[in-house]
């Protein structure tokens, strides 16, 4: 709260109901400079004491902030000629304050953050993506075993050919691409009344940063090799990082592959990234109990999700364009051979 002063005027304050005690602590409070200001925490401790604040004092019985506000910004006139009121009603307010203190010094704080320009822009687009398209989410899930075994058997030589390690976004990847050919409607966008079949694949993957989600786009991903794709993906995590992504990186993409496992999740459902028409949900791959010819075996399994824009994708393709990227990991030769 910044409750700014003009020489002369008076300081008028308007008091919550709840808030008496914010009313006793500014009574209290020994006056300082116009045109400073002081930023006060918790137990009367002046977090910035340089150039631009002014230090008071305060009653050390008073702890204001507890209970209710973490910080707070003050700038009051300069009151020599009208000292802080010493009234029995503010006396007697002051004593609650105090005897409440010791009660509600553990109560939870609150505190208004304004949102970063990142945070804001990914706000807008959560809400345009729900307000917009007709979302379903549909789901399977996949056995990972054989691309566990291909991954440790040629983990080794990969990473000594191409200097990075052969992950499973690449197989993801692929997956999507083959299933995207063959299922072109989730690789198109709307536009009005029109529907827009791009004839190309530009794969965003979704990557954490310290200042939100973003979404850098694999261009031609159709083109890339497993190496170049766990290379680029590789380098879009570290300029993420780095906040260094540029907005050609960010810009365009007609399919999303967000993965939610590597924060633990199990099962999610993935918002769309308007304008594209799908979005597909990887999740934390667990060791469960499945059933193989009879026997009960433990395998390696992970839920997949499909977010898509029911507008212009039929259910029927949603659950087939699923099932195709199951299929293609279980048996991830077939990427090899175009099968």
């Amino acid at each position: 709260n910044a409750l700014a002063c003009e020489p002369g005027r008076s300081l008028e304050i308007e008091i919550l109901e709840d808030r008496d005690w914010e009313r006793a602590w500014l009574e209290h409070f020994a006056p300082m400079r116009f045109g400073k200001r002081l930023w006060i925490r918790p137990g009367g401790q002046a977090l910035n004491a340089g150039p631009d604040a002014a230090i008071v004092d305060l009653d050390p019985g008073l702890a204001f902030g507890t209970g209710t506000h973490p910080t707070t910004a003050l700038c009051l006139e300069w009151l020599d000629a009208h000292p802080p009121k010493q009234d029995p009603d503010a006396q007697s307010v002051a004593t609650t304050v105090r005897e409440q203190t010791t009660t509600t010094a553990s109560a939870p704080l609150e505190q208004r953050v304004p949102m970063s320009r990142l945070r804001a822009r990914i706000a807008e687009r959560l809400v345009e993506a729900q307000q917009t398209a007709a979302i379903l989410t549909t789901f399977n899930e996949v056995n990972l075993q054989a691309v566990t075994e291909l991954r440790t058997r040629y983990r080794e030589r990969f990473e000594q050919q191409h200097g990075v390690r052969l992950g499973f976004m690449s197989f993801f990847v692929k997956a999507s691409v083959e299933a995207l050919k063959r299922f072109p409607i989730l690789n198109a966008s709307v536009d009005g009344h029109d529907i827009i079949y791009h004839g190309y694949y530009d794969i965003g993957i979704a990557v954490g940063s310290p200042r939100g989600l973003v979404v850098p786009i694999l261009r031609g991903a159709d083109r890339l090799s497993f190496a170049e794709i766990e290379k680029s993906v590789r380098q879009f995590g570290q300029k993420a990082k780095e906040g260094t992504l540029t907005y050609e990186e960010l810009s365009g993409g007609t399919f999303t592959i967000s993965n939610g496992g590597v924060y633990g999740s199990m099962l999610s459902t993935p918002i769309l990234n308007p304008p594209q028409s799908g979005i597909l949900g990887m999740h934390k791959i667990q060791e469960r109990p499945v059933a193989e010819n009879g026997q009960v075996v433990i395998r390696p399994m992970m839920y997949l999700a499909l977010s898509y824009d029911h507008r212009i994708v039929d259910g029927k393709d949603a659950v087939q364009f699923l099932v195709t990227i199951k299929e293609l990991l279980e048996d991830p030769s077939r990427l090899l051979l175009d099968l």
